[in-house]
């Protein structure tokens, strides 16, 4: 991290005058006493000296009888009050992003900075931070924590030890940001149940055409489909966060790169949506969960891919033409069927990579 930068370069001071200190100049200039005072105005002398020394604001009744006592116009004592008030806000809100420093070693900044979504400059930590929680949309560190810190902490990870939750939260962000120009009708449980085989087709065509319908697909039920590369250190695969009531983000992140886990993923998620309660947030690395819903979960997307009547055939097929046939025939793409032999140990890993279809989309992000 870079040194921080001087908080006031335009001469802004780093402390708040009270109007009690123009208070104190005019008794100061009359000899007279903060009790005399205090009487003049109809005070008490405790309230005046809370006053002098900003402790209590100078409310505009209170401005009303200082112009009457000292001549000194009212307008004038409540801009006082009001830069006084603005100062201590931004003295407040320096010690805040000071405090909030550390916070960058928790997120991918340069790599926000070379996908063009943070500015090359200024690069000084404090206004690091500042673009930080602009780009998240909150204005505390606190509200940051309990919106996308938390959920990215609590999923489970395969592999916790190159995971953090700094760019996972990065990553569910620019998620729910591309979302947010997806035009969806409202959410429809239903008719996304309906749309399944017409989704599971899609599995046979080239992925730029199948994104492209299963965007529009989505979409016409309510959920918007984004896809967003994976950050370093957000070793995820997808996630389901519902915006509303009726509109629920699905992220892909295209990781591995090959159609049968973009098409597991892609069902998996399609599975938390219609199976398990809206509000909550769910954030997939293709690892294995202790919570039984990521389990109701994948055997959502393995009996969609491959339905069961089906799935006692896989130990049959023993060489990649078996298996093209054999995806041939259920209608999905043979880099399915691999990735399931393969998941289920009937065959080696690496075996029938050459069935597998590389995913290259442009995602934009």
């Amino acid at each position: 991290m870079t040194p921080a930068t001087e908080f006031h370069p335009s001469g802004a001071p780093d402390y708040a005058v009270p109007p009690g200190e123009t208070i104190r100049e005019y008794l100061d200039e009359l000899g007279m006493t903060q009790r005399e005072l205090a009487a003049r105005l109809g005070l008490s002398a405790k309230h005046l000296n809370r006053l002098v020394q900003g402790l209590v604001p100078l409310s505009h009744e209170i401005a009303q009888r200082l112009e009457l006592v000292t001549g000194m116009p009212a307008r004038l004592w409540n801009r006082l009050e009001a830069d006084y008030q603005s100062a201590l806000q931004r003295l407040r809100l320096e010690k805040e992003l000071l405090e909030a420093v550390p916070w960058l070693d928790e997120i991918p900044v340069r790599e926000l900075v070379v996908r063009g979504i943070l500015p090359e400059e200024p690069t000084d930590d404090i206004s690091r931070v500042q673009q930080l929680l602009a780009f998240f949309g909150v204005a505390h560190l606190a509200t940051w924590r309990e919106l996308y810190e938390r959920p990215a902490a609590a999923f489970r990870r395969a592999e916790p030890s190159v995971t953090r939750p700094g760019a996972v939260a990065v990553w569910l962000r620019l998620g729910e940001l591309a979302a947010r120009d997806i035009e969806c009708g409202p959410f429809d449980g239903p008719g996304l149940r309906r749309a399944l085989p017409r989704l599971r087709r899609l599995t046979s065509q080239p992925p730029e055409l199948a994104a492209s319908m299963m965007r529009d697909v989505c979409a016409r039920y309510g959920v918007a489909m984004v896809f967003v590369r994976e950050f370093d250190g957000a070793r995820v695969s997808g996630a389901t966060r519902w915006v509303s009531g009726d509109k629920v983000t699905l992220l892909l992140s295209l990781r591995r790169r090959t159609d049968d886990h973009l098409w597991f993923t892609f069902f998996h998620e399609i599975g938390h949506i219609l199976l398990h309660g809206k509000g909550d947030t769910w954030i997939d690395d293709g690892g294995s969960a202790d919570d039984p819903r990521e389990g109701e979960a994948d055997r959502f997307a393995c009996d969609l891919l491959i339905p069961e009547e089906h799935s006692s055939r896989l130990r049959t097929i023993t060489s990649p033409d078996s298996a093209r046939a054999f995806a041939h025939e259920i209608g999905v793409s043979p880099g399915i069927v691999a990735g399931r032999l393969q998941h289920d140990g009937i065959w080696p890993a690496g075996y029938g990579e050459g069935l597998k279809e590389r995913i290259d989309l442009e995602t934009g992000l």
